[in-house]
């Protein structure tokens, strides 16, 4: 592996400059498909539920369980574990899959990052998954409360582990550095969907951004895990994604998820089609021949789905590096 950072403008074939000549294709309102057996939602209950969110609400914290309508927050909080949401609840960007809601948002909360160390150490968390909605208006994207949080958590709980979920920064390296300079044991950003959606899907991003943020990561912090995921059942074809899998192998990412994508109301992005759980096999097996070191595929899986268990289990084959608390 070269040392060389990776230029937006350098990665990319066909099907992604086809992509961006695609016209967006906006939502239509149409009757919901019937959900297929496999898809089954635990309802959140329970004590745990209940003291995590009491925490979440005592410190004015955010997590993307509750704004993206999560289907696993019954079981998630059930067991004491969340998805940090930082930055605020409005994402500057506007992406057909996501209930987050889109406008302007506030000034940047520079104490948020002690709150949520505060609530990772009372919730006494091994592991904690950070992310942010996108915050394109500031020429860092808010990186360097990515990179605050991080030091924080290391601060007031020691040896847990953390992953942060972040944006694509528009593809800048110096906006990405700030993350890694805080040296995070997983470095997370999805890519979403397949080339030729990326207009339809998600309108301000670029599949060159993603593929840039995740090989930089790698180039700028060695040691870091680096993970992605991917939605299916937006239209795209099962050979497409074989093919983004297999862009993603190529730039040495370590953990992959793949889930089904879930209609959040009729405003957003309908579903074309139920993978069947075979198909979410066959991913798994495809991503672990090609290299990852760990892939979680199956209709219910998001990015930070069991991710707790993900740490424990790569940290036995040792793949999880003991981080700097600077």
């Amino acid at each position: 592996m070269t040392d060389t950072i990776i230029n937006v403008n350098d990665i990319g074939d066909s099907r992604d400059q086809r992509a961006r000549v695609e016209n967006p294709t906006p939502a239509t309102e149409q009757r919901p498909m019937r959900r297929p057996p496999w898809i089954k939602v635990r309802a959140p209950s329970g004590e745990t539920y209940e003291m995590v969110r009491g925490l979440m609400r005592g410190k004015t914290l955010h997590t993307v369980c509750e704004e993206a309508h999560c289907p696993n927050i019954g079981e998630c909080w059930g067991h004491g574990t969340a998805t940090f949401l930082m930055m605020g609840d409005t994402c500057t960007r506007s992406c057909g899959f996501c209930d987050i809601k889109t406008g302007r948002p506030n000034p940047l909360d520079w104490q948020e990052p002690i709150r949520v160390a505060e609530a990772v150490r009372a919730m006494n968390l091994r592991h904690v998954v950070i992310t942010s909605v996108n915050r394109d208006e500031r020429p860092d994207g808010g990186a360097p409360i990515f990179a605050m949080v991080i030091r924080r958590i290391r601060k007031v709980q020691p040896g847990c582990s953390v992953e942060v979920l972040i944006p694509d920064f528009k593809g800048k390296p110096e906006a990405l550095k700030i993350v890694m300079d805080a040296q995070p044991e997983i470095l997370n950003h999805n890519v979403e969907t397949v080339p030729r959606l990326f207009r339809k899907v998600q309108p301000q991003d670029h599949y060159e951004w993603a593929m840039a943020t995740l090989g930089n990561a790698k180039q700028m912090d060695p040691l870091v895990l680096t993970k992605s995921g991917i939605m299916v059942g937006l239209g795209e074809t099962f050979d497409e994604v074989v093919e983004v899998i297999r862009d993603l192998a190529a730039l040495k990412v370590d953990i992959l998820t793949v889930g089904q994508y879930l209609q959040p109301s009729k405003q957003h992005l309908p579903i074309e089609r139920y993978y069947e759980p075979q198909e979410f096999d066959d991913f798994h097996r495809i991503a672990l021949d090609l290299g990852f070191k760990w892939a979680e595929c199956g209709p219910l899986v998001r990015s930070s789905y069991r991710a707790e268990q993900q740490v424990r289990e790569l940290s036995k084959l040792n793949y999880i590096h003991a981080r700097s608390v600077a």
